[in-house]
């Protein structure tokens, strides 16, 4: 896939005492995880003071990773899970139409390489990201419903970009959701992604201003000792039944094909975009038990309640001794299997997010939710149609945003993000 081919930046250090890449510090990761795991923060600075080809800075790689912003897709859509991000969208100004809209797309790219590569931005920069690497920060632009009637450009609207239905569980807060157009931003590094949403911001005066935005995280690359899935704020691992990019079958159910309609989407793909209210305090009520009845697998490694590990297939008809099922007919896992859904699959890419407690003390947390499909009708619709029915999970979240954006196909060399829409 063009968007996980990544470009390593030179390795940092003196001539004496080189730094170390992403790829060589996974190679000594059994050997120096337990040492850094106990001796904690105070020893990255140990290890670089005294960085040796024996003892490498093992924190040197963690911005040197940089992915390519050109492509047959866009970066940021199966690039691995990133440690920080930002979800952003905007809306076009009064007066703002095509033209206005394909040079600010242009500006937007040209902005987008710049800064992955781990250069300053074009214009103006804010410094806020001089001394640090590419950190594997990515860029992702994408189109709303209603960017097509501002732009001039109905015909164009494909119709997989139909609004989204309504869902029994949605309780959705109408400033917070689609927008014109959608960026989003992923970065091993809180600075370097920061730095990239405000130049993003100061290209889009003039045309653009912002709707909303939402700040996430994730766990940072190498925080434990082996790559594992990502947890999500209830403790539960999350993403076990993504779409592998190995699968045969992935690119026809993430990617539009190359000879799909409307032909400026080709090669892109449809991203759906829920903030999801995670009901922390009630959660965090219910027993380990009940908590993994919710789910539909074990919460210490994910594996299902039917037995094996996390990557064994559920044994969705097994019983215990009283015949009771052993994954719970409502089960979370159970009802957003592929299979329970007729097929429909979506790559799952989401965010955490804290934004602080309600005035009784409850934590404004949960997911930001970023899943990818050719098709929202056929990948999140039909799921979270049946997952409104009847998921066990339903009690312990709430749907409180939404947004359904057309994202094109990766920009050729010299050109941007859109064009082929903009300027067909």
């Amino acid at each position: 896939m063009a968007d996980t081919q990544s470009r390593t930046a030179p390795e940092t250090g003196s001539p004496s005492s080189p730094g170390i890449t992403r790829r060589r510090l996974l190679g000594t990761a059994g050997a120096t995880g337990a040492a850094l795991g106990v001796a904690g923060a105070g020893a990255g600075y140990a290890v670089a003071a005294s960085n040796t080809p024996e003892q490498p800075a093992a924190l040197a790689s963690l911005g040197s990773e940089a992915v390519m912003f050109h492509g047959k897709h866009q970066p940021g859509i199966t690039t691995p899970m990133q440690a920080s991000g930002h979800l952003v969208a905007f809306d076009l100004t009064a007066g703002a139409g095509r033209k206005e809209a394909a040079a600010l797309l242009r500006r937007w790219s040209a902005t987008a390489e710049r800064l992955m590569a781990g250069e300053p931005s074009p214009s103006d920069d804010t410094d806020v990201a001089r001394d640090a690497g590419p950190s594997s920060l990515t860029v992702t632009f994408g189109f709303g419903h209603s960017f097509f009637a501002r732009t001039g450009l109905t015909a164009q609207r494909p119709a997989a970009l139909d609004p989204l239905p309504d869902f029994f569980s949605d309780h959705l807060d109408k400033a917070r959701s689609n927008g014109d157009l959608w960026v989003q931003i992923g970065a091993d590094d809180s600075l370097v992604a920061f730095h990239a949403l405000r130049a993003l911001q100061k290209d889009a005066a003039g045309a653009a201003k912002v709707r909303w935005q939402m700040n996430g995280f994730n766990r940072s690359p190498g925080a434990t000792a082996r790559p594992l899935t990502t947890r999500n704020l209830m403790g539960q691992i999350d993403g076990t039944n993504n779409p592998k990019p190995a699968e045969a079958d992935f690119d026809r159910r993430i990617f539009v094909p190359a000879s799909g309609s409307p032909a400026w989407m080709a090669n892109g793909s449809y991203v759906v975009v829920r903030r999801i209210r995670m009901l922390l305090d009630d959660w965090e009520k219910q027993s380990r038990t009940a908590q993994e009845a919710v789910i539909g697998r074990k919460k210490s490694t994910g594996a299902p309640l039917s037995g094996g590990d996390e990557t064994t297939e559920p044994d969705l008809e097994k019983t215990d001794a009283r015949g009771d099922l052993v994954v719970p007919i409502n089960a979370h896992a159970r009802i957003s299997r592929p299979d329970q859904n007729g097929g429909a699959a979506m790559l799952r890419r989401p965010f955490s997010f804290h934004d602080g407690f309600d005035a009784d003390g409850a934590p404004d947390a949960g997911l930001l939710f970023v899943c990818w499909q050719a098709d929202p009708l056929r990948g999140f619709v039909p799921v979270q149609r049946k997952l409104d029915r009847g998921d066990a999970l339903s009690s312990f979240i709430r749907h409180e945003a939404s947004g359904l954006f057309a994202v094109p196909g990766g920009a050729r060399e010299g050109g941007y993000v859109g064009q082929e829409l903009l300027e067909g």
